[in-house]
């Protein structure tokens, strides 16, 4: 039975957002979500900038033990206020100051500060891009495949297939949503990094990750993985337009 909260989750269904349900989930604990409209721009509307001031998603709402309602944004920070808070048995964490405390960490700033702009970067300019720029392509796919290496091997020496110890992590959760979109950013294989593509599956057995990736509808990154080129560039056209817009509103801001 899930644990009762008073969690409101703000998502959307891009990589980001995916790490908090499936953290959720992961954890078993109850909570509600709202689907973010991003593209009708929701998220600068100024109800949710109250909730995150950045017009980003994933966001939180949640109550303290008195009951005042307070808001944690970041996807990172997010997940580690829901190991704080409520992972006191450390399903998806180790015990705070601990060796593999610091190697979670440091492996979630990695996702956040390297796999998570390169990547969404390399998706940008795969997808995205108002015209071919193959410089900007080239430089961010390339950087990404280089965080792939260090983490295929880093997994090769993983008895567990874990990326820290002996169980599946806040640091496995935030990258394994960004694994699932290789092919949607411009990389061409995944089977170059076998460690990872094994990792990848078996978290994908996880009923926590098979259930919070279709939060909040149904996940669509690992099909996409299946789609040809062409039928990729098809699929990304919705978004080119909304893109250019959103460049030019915030450049007259």
């Amino acid at each position: 039975m899930a644990t009762n909260t008073n969690i409101m989750l703000y998502t959307e269904g891009t990589p980001n957002g995916l790490k908090i349900s499936i953290a959720l989930e992961e954890l078993g604990l109850s909570y509600q979500f709202r689907e973010i409209a991003l593209f009708k721009n929701e998220q600068k509307e100024p109800w949710f900038l109250e909730i995150n001031p950045n017009g980003r998603i994933p966001a939180i709402t949640d109550r303290d033990e008195s009951g005042h309602e307070f808001r944690v944004f970041e996807s990172g920070a997010i997940l580690q206020y829901l190991v704080a808070r409520y992972d006191k048995d450390h399903k998806i964490s180790y015990p705070y100051g601990s060796k593999e405390h610091w190697e979670v960490t440091s492996w979630l700033m990695w996702q956040m500060g390297g796999v998570g702009p390169m990547q969404g970067q390399a998706n940008h300019f795969a997808r995205f891009a108002a015209e071919p720029n193959h410089y900007s392509l080239n430089r961010y796919v390339h950087e990404t495949r280089r965080l792939y290496r260090v983490m295929d091997a880093h997994l090769a020496k993983s008895p567990s297939g874990y990326l820290v110890g002996d169980r599946v992590t806040i640091a496995d959760i935030a990258i394994w949503p960004w694994v699932t979109a290789w092919k949607y950013s411009g990389l061409s294989a995944i089977d170059e990094f076998p460690h990872i593509q094994k990792w990848l599956y078996k978290l994908l057995e996880r009923p926590g990750f098979e259930k919070g990736r279709h939060v909040p509808k149904p996940h669509i990154y690992l099909d996409f993985n299946k789609l040809s080129e062409e039928e990729l560039n098809e699929a990304a056209k919705y978004g080119v337009k909304w893109i250019q817009d959103a460049m030019a509103r915030d450049a007259a801001a």
